[in-house]
């Protein structure tokens, strides 16, 4: 990776992009993968579904580490990110540096579903049941097997590509 003077996204006019942008969301670290293995990705573009099973669905770029590990039958962690985290976001993003990897940027407990985020206050274990490309990303939906929810009250939103915290 390196290092530059101008934004890794600049401004497009492209105007999918534009309206992605626009949307704003939550902004999560999915992680899979133990030790040596371990891959992981910010992610803003998800939802969950209700249901008997609840699903997450999200989209990767299909090109990302994370994007070229996970396959049906895989196991993941979704996690909320704080304000405390937009750095963490940053790295994961690959949009800062992270000198030893990403995972040198937070504590993390290995579990059965992948690296979690020790002062993460909400995340859910997911097993991926569909893969499929969607445009130009990687539709990801995946069952939730285990659900913590804690507070939410400096959640790490991303809008116009810039971190925000929620306005009350």
């Amino acid at each position: 990776m390196s290092i530059h003077s101008t934004h890794p996204f600049p401004t497009s006019e492209d105007p999918v992009r534009r309206l992605r942008g626009r949307l704003g969301g939550a902004v999560a670290l999915v992680a899979s993968g133990a030790r040596d293995e371990r891959v992981g990705l910010t992610v803003s573009s998800l939802m969950v579904a209700g249901g008997e099973p609840a699903f997450v669905l999200f989209l990767l770029d299909p090109d990302s580490s994370l994007g070229e590990t996970l396959e049906v039958g895989s196991r993941a962690v979704v996690q909320l990110l704080a304000w405390q985290h937009r750095g963490l976001a940053d790295a994961f993003a690959g949009t800062s540096p992270a000198p030893g990897g990403p995972f040198r940027t937070g504590s993390f407990a290995d579990s059965a579903w992948g690296p979690r985020l020790v002062d993460a206050t909400a995340w859910a274990s997911v097993t991926v049941s569909t893969l499929r490309e969607v445009g130009w990303s990687l539709e990801v939906a995946a069952t939730i097997d285990a659900i913590e929810i804690g507070s939410d009250e400096e959640a790490l939103l991303h809008r116009r590509g810039r971190w925000s915290r929620p306005r009350e």
